[in-house]
């Protein structure tokens, strides 16, 4: 039995809604991360904007039981979580930085990128200052972060090199000057890609930038890398980490969110009722709007499984199966709908769908609109519970009024 298989027990623990960690996903994530570390030299980073679930950071962390090097940051609260709970190497990059958030990172950061030569004039002293005073033997690497001009992601609000992006710095504003007291440089392109638009966006950094990379102590390729994804091509990955780290003797950093936690989370949802409008719409006790912000943004289309004659089954696409139906969230936002979705039979209230691949950024983007209340968050591990199913279930955390309360003044 699987973590998704459980989740349809009859009178298993999970509560509805609930953000169920996959232990044993997770494990084979990292598993498929550490080949590629292990195969090339590079250092895999979590990038805590996608996943924050600091309990299960002991099985990612080489401070614990996992390969991963360290954490990425992208404001002084995550670099505070990366340096408390998983250990290893802090990375931190804002599009600014406030004076007093890089008085704060001075003692959680490791490697601090700036996004402007003007960032990086303003707080070389201070940075420089705190090295010589308290970390001679450890001191804060520091560097800027490029933009090659080179569009890989297909939707524009995620793409760091769309026109007008304030991401990075373009070749033509790129001043050598500016590289006295850097020891690395950074570009990040892609969003859920392969290696193939890796590797043309190396190609670009190349043109762009090229006369300055055999100069770098480090090189950081960012994020967006879809490593553990079935299909995903791992010799091209390696083979361009490979090609790099020789051809510049520089350390190569990779920065993946999604690609940790990819597939390894579902989200539990009830039927609260179905009521009839162009077609039938089943109301949930889920908000895509509060639990799912990304099926708004992105868009994204999650995969929804139910039960039907015994078996755990996928729901299919609007026409697919001999029901369809529109998911929808319980708040008063008229767009608050999921997506339509084909099913065997009508929905019932009272029955209970889970949602796939929602570990990453939904659990971190989960907002309390409405007042509605976040959905608590457990983990599924494998070996048999006091019920003897072969899952074992522990809740990790509970939401309530407090939490909503105490967000406002």
């Amino acid at each position: 039995m699987d973590c998704l298989d459980f989740l349809f027990t009859e009178n298993n623990p999970v509560p509805s809604p609930c953000f169920v960690l996959d232990e044993p996903r997770l494990a084979a994530n990292a598993a498929t991360l550490d080949e590629v570390q292990r195969r090339t030299g590079a250092r895999i980073l979590l990038a805590l904007k996608g996943y924050a679930a600091w309990a299960t950071f002991p099985l990612l962390s080489r401070a614990g039981a996992g390969p991963l090097w360290g954490t990425c940051a992208s404001s002084v609260d995550e670099a505070r979580l990366g340096r408390e709970e998983f250990g290893g190497e802090v990375h931190a990059f804002a599009a600014a930085w406030t004076a007093a958030e890089i008085a704060e990172l001075l003692d959680l950061a490791d490697h601090i990128v700036f996004n402007s030569p003007a960032q990086w004039r303003q707080f070389r002293p201070v940075i420089e200052a705190h090295n010589r005073a308290h970390r001679a033997d450890n001191p804060i690497a520091c560097g800027l972060r490029l933009n090659p001009e080179h569009s890989e992601g297909a939707t524009p609000i995620y793409d760091p090199c769309s026109p007008g992006s304030r991401l990075g710095i373009r070749r033509r504003h790129f001043d050598p000057a500016d590289l006295m007291g850097i020891s690395g440089l950074h570009f990040h392109t892609l969003c859920e890609q392969g290696a193939d638009a890796l590797a043309r966006t190396l190609d670009a950094v190349e043109a762009r930038f090229g006369p300055w990379l055999p100069g770098c102590d480090w090189i950081n390729f960012g994020g967006g890398h879809h490593i553990t994804k079935p299909g995903y091509d791992l010799d091209l990955l390696c083979a361009c980490l490979t090609r790099w780290r020789e051809c510049y003797n520089a350390r190569i950093y990779l920065e993946p969110g999604e690609a940790v936690a990819l597939n390894a989370g579902w989200l539990t949802a009830t039927v609260l009722d179905v009521v009839m409008a162009d077609m039938p719409v089943a109301v949930l006790d889920v908000s895509a709007a509060c639990h799912m912000p990304d099926v708004l943004e992105m868009p994204y289309r999650p995969e929804v499984f139910y039960r039907h004659d015994g078996a755990t089954t996928r729901a299919g696409n609007a026409g697919e199966e001999g029901w369809t139906c529109r998911l929808a969230g319980k708040s008063c936002l008229a767009g608050d709908v999921v997506g339509e979705y084909g099913f065997a039979a009508p929905l019932q209230a009272g029955q209970r769908l889970v949602f796939g691949d929602m570990a990453i950024y939904s659990m971190v983007k989960t907002t309390t609109f409405n007042g509605l209340r976040l959905p608590s968050i457990g983990i599924c591990a494998a070996g048999p519970d006091s019920a003897g199913r072969e899952m074992r279930f522990s809740l990790l955390r509970e939401f309530g009024y407090q939490d909503f309360r105490n967000r406002l003044s």
